[in-house]
C-alpha cells in the first residue's frame, strides 16, 4: 500500500442518498484515502448527516460553503482545500460517482507507471447498466471522444470530474478550475489547461459507475424546462474554453451551437433558442478572474 497521502474531493448537493453511497464506494477502496467533501449549502440533511459522520470517522472531513457555488466551485474549493492541506494527490468526483473497490489502486499503478510524468489519469465511467456512460466520455481531440479504451493506458485531452485524479504540485503549477463557470464545462476547461503542456490518458484498469438518471448527453432541445437555466453555463462556459484553440474552436463553436438550434426547431421549442445564443455572446464577453494556485 502506498504512503502517500491521498485526498478524494467530492462535492455534493442535496443528493443524501447518492453521497451516502458514494462515501462507503470511498471507505471501501483497497487503498486507503482521505475523504473531503465540500457541501454546497445542501437543505436535504446532508449537513447534519455528515457533521455526525464526521465525529467518528476520521478518515472524513466535510466543509459547508454557505451557499450553492455549482460543481465549479465546488472544485475550486475543495481543490485548493486538500493541496493546502498537504495532501499529495487528489482525486475527483461528483456525489454520483461509485468507484469500484480498487479504482484508486489502479490509478495509483498507471502512477506509478507513467513514473509520475503525465498531467492527470481519468477513470473509465460506465452506466448502472454496465454500458460506457455518454456524458462522461474523454476527449481524444477538444472536437473528438476517444473511440474505445483498449490499451492500459490512453491518450486524451479533455475528461470529466467523474473520477479524475492528479498531483497536488499539477495543481499548484495549473492553478484551479473558474469558479465563475458555475456549472458544466469546468472540467473540460480545466483538463485541457493540463493537456495542452502535458500528457494525460484515460486508465483502463481504474473503473467507476456514475449513477447518472439516464445515460444521455446534453440537450436542450429535450431537457425539462425546469433546467433551462443551467444551459447558458453551458454554451457560455463552451465558448470562453474553445475560444482558445483559435479558429478552429470557433468553427466548431458555431458549427455546434447551429446543430443545437436546428434540433430545438425541429422539436418546436422556439424559445430556447435565446438561451442557446445568449449564451454564446455572454461567452464572447466572459471574463472570468485569474485561478493561479
Amino acid at each position: 500500500m502506498r504512503n502517500e497521502r491521498i485526498a478524494a474531493v467530492v462535492v455534493t448537493y442535496n443528493r443524501l442518498p447518492l453521497l451516502q453511497k458514494c462515501i462507503a464506494k470511498l471507505e471501501g477502496q483497497t487503498q486507503v484515502c482521505d475523504i473531503l467533501v465540500l457541501n454546497n449549502a445542501s437543505t436535504d440533511g446532508t449537513g447534519e448527516w455528515l457533521a455526525e459522520r464526521e465525529t467518528n470517522h476520521r478518515r472524513l472531513h466535510a466543509k459547508n460553503t454557505g451557499e450553492n457555488l455549482g460543481g465549479a466551485g465546488g472544485f475550486h474549493y475543495g481543490m485548493l482545500w486538500a493541496a493546502e492541506a498537504g495532501y499529495d494527490y487528489l482525486w475527483l468526483m461528483d456525489d454520483d460517482c461509485l468507484p469500484e473497490p480498487d479504482a484508486l489502486e489502479k490509478l495509483l499503478d498507471a502512477d506509478a507507471l507513467l513514473g509520475g510524468d503525465y498531467g492527470w489519469l481519468s477513470s473509465v465511467a460506465l452506466w448502472t447498466d454496465g454500458t460506457m456512460c455518454r456524458m462522461n466520455l474523454q476527449r481524444k481531440t477538444p472536437y473528438r471522444d476517444i473511440a474505445g479504451v483498449t490499451a492500459p493506458l490512453t491518450p486524451c485531452v479533455m475528461a470529466s470530474f467523474v473520477s479524475l485524479f492528479l498531483r497536488a504540485e499539477t495543481v499548484k503549477a495549473f492553478g484551479l478550475p473558474i469558479k465563475d463557470f458555475f456549472i458544466w464545462s469546468d472540467d473540460w476547461e480545466y483538463t485541457r489547461r493540463i493537456s495542452i503542456r502535458k500528457p494525460c490518458y484515460v486508465a483502463a484498469e481504474s473503473r467507476v459507475v456514475h449513477a447518472m438518471k439516464s445515460n444521455t448527453v446534453v440537450n436542450i432541445a429535450a431537457d425539462a424546462p425546469e433546467r433551462l437555466g443551467r444551459y447558458r453555463y453551458f454554451y457560455r462556459n463552451d465558448v470562453y474554453l474553445y475560444r482558445r484553440e483559435g479558429l478552429r474552436g470557433w468553427l466548431w463553436l458555431i458549427a455546434k451551437d447551429c446543430w443545437h438550434s436546428a434540433q430545438v426547431i425541429r422539436h418546436g421549442k422556439l424559445p430556447r433558442l435565446r438561451v442557446i445564443w445568449a449564451g454564446f455572446m455572454d461567452g464572447i464577453r466572459f471574463r472570468p478572474g485569474s485561478e493561479s494556485f
